[in-house]
């Protein structure tokens, strides 16, 4: 539930919300979604986190990065670190929980509302800090793929869950023929 006075702030973790609209079927639109959060509430701040590979000539999620930081989006972004698995598979760790809880807890006391696009239970504390703050807290996830995105524990503590699949229609466009964006290799090892 969302009021129209109230303070808004979006905290995007861009991998996370990637793969969640991938195994919906989707590509998220950025400028519908915050628009969309606009309508909903005054927006204060929207933040996408990203970790970046530096010494690649050309990454894929530059373009977006570029678009994001000039519409709207207070960019965070940190360098990946490249890695091989036990298999043989290139991998890509860029995990930016930190930096997400520090700003969320930093513009807490200026914001009603915060919306964490994240289902990684990791954030649980970071969830139940900000309540006692007296900040209410929604995340948007998935439960409708398999395995569910979204950890049960971070869905019990949030204030609101919002199904990605049900923002659809609101935020969301066909998916590009090829994947894009550095977003599809990345793996959280914490």
């Amino acid at each position: 539930m969302f009021y129209k006075d109230e303070r808004l702030a979006l905290f995007i973790d861009g991998s996370n919300l990637y793969a969640a609209a991938k195994s919906l079927g989707f590509d998220i639109d950025y400028k519908l979604l915050r628009h969309e959060f606009m309508r909903r509430g005054k927006l204060l701040r929207a933040f996408y986190y990203t970790a970046l590979l530096e010494n690649e000539e050309y990454s894929p999620i530059r373009p977006l990065v570029d678009w994001l930081n000039y519409n709207g989006f207070n960019m965070v972004t940190k360098p990946a670190k490249e890695f091989t698995d036990s298999m043989g598979r290139r991998k890509v760790k860029g995990n930016m929980d930190i930096e997400l809880a520090v700003d969320a807890m930093e513009l807490a006391p200026h914001v009603d509302h915060i919306v964490i696009f994240s289902g990684d239970g990791d954030f649980r504390p970071l969830v139940e800090s900000l309540q006692r703050q007296g900040v209410r807290v929604s995340v948007v996830s998935t439960i409708r793929s398999q395995p569910p995105m979204i950890a049960d524990e971070l869905r019990r503590q949030v204030d609101n869950f919002i199904e990605l699949y049900e923002l659809k229609d609101v935020i969301g466009r066909p998916p590009r023929e090829e994947p894009s964006g550095a977003e599809r290799s990345y793996v959280d090892l914490d």
